[in-house]
């Protein structure tokens, strides 16, 4: 069990907030949202009251006013943050790599199908790429990957099509030092920061031999709002068999209708936008 907050600290468990006595109504709701975040479990008033140092009857009145507006649920007599907080956070941070696998595999097996490779679906995670799904092809090559696996993004087709629209994600990887787990790795700055305005002007980024030896890749990102990228989908194959050109308008055209997918999910019902143009082929 946690730690009361110290009167202190009351307003963050950092140590950072207003004293207790200067906390209004807001900073005492956050301070009850926070802690109710610290527990993957409902959470009792007068436990609440005791770990924020307010009183009982505070707390109810604060956690009336979150229940009203969907902020927090309650369960019987405890409290759980509620599905409002969620739909905040999703706004402000776009899709959860949970949701990203299960709203984009239709689109993953689709390429699946029509390709016969291995298919990857990957998130950016600082200057690191997470793999979210994969689908191993019928003429499987050997790749470095698995589901929640990490790789430099830097050295990743997936990587560079997510880097491209991400500066400072980019420019950090770069101060960090470009890693080159093969010969074929490109470790100099300029010539990195000429392949990502390639990959931000076509829409599409490839990877030779860059992360490992006789794979090659190609990947597009799937674009969210404001024009920026949720995530990358990448076709991987042996590098003396497969042509990662031959599947790019194919590619093109599924992270297209991905973030239409994506686009539609996350509009409230009721409301329509009409579609973008596609983009075009490089």
């Amino acid at each position: 069990m946690l730690d009361p907050i110290s009167t202190t600290d009351a307003g963050s468990a950092s140590g950072t907030g207003p004293s207790q006595d200067q906390q209004t109504a807001v900073d005492k709701a956050l301070t009850l949202l926070m802690s109710l975040a610290e527990e993957d479990r409902e959470v009792g008033v007068s436990e609440l009251a005791r770990r924020t140092r307010l009183t009982k009857s505070t707390a109810f009145r604060l956690l009336g006013i979150l229940q009203r507006n969907a902020v927090v649920e309650r369960v019987g007599s405890s409290y759980r943050l509620g599905p409002q907080l969620f739909d905040i956070g999703r706004r402000a941070y776009g899709p959860t790599p949970l949701m990203l696998q299960e709203r984009l595999l239709p689109f993953l097996t689709e390429l699946y199908v029509l390709t016969h490779e291995t298919v990857h679906l990957a998130v950016l995670h600082r200057t690191d790429v997470m793999y979210v799904n994969k689908l191993h092809g019928h003429r499987r090559a050997r790749t470095p990957t698995r589901i929640g696996s990490r790789l430099p993004a830097s050295c990743t087709a997936v990587g560079k099509a997510l880097l491209a629209f991400d500066h400072d994600a980019a420019e950090l990887a770069i101060a960090q030092g470009l890693p080159a787990p093969t010969e074929h790795s490109v470790t100099d700055p300029a010539e990195f920061r000429a392949e990502l305005d390639r990959v931000r002007r076509e829409g599409i980024a490839y990877e030779r031999e860059e992360i490992l030896p006789g794979v090659t890749c190609v990947a597009v990102p799937v674009m969210g709002a404001a024009g920026r990228p949720v995530a990358a989908i990448s076709v991987s194959g042996a590098l003396h068999r497969f042509e990662p050109a031959r599947v790019a308008p194919e590619l093109r055209r599924v992270a297209f209708e991905a973030a239409r997918e994506l686009g539609a999910a996350a509009r409230p019902r009721g409301r329509r936008r009409p579609a973008s143009a596609e983009p075009a082929a490089a």
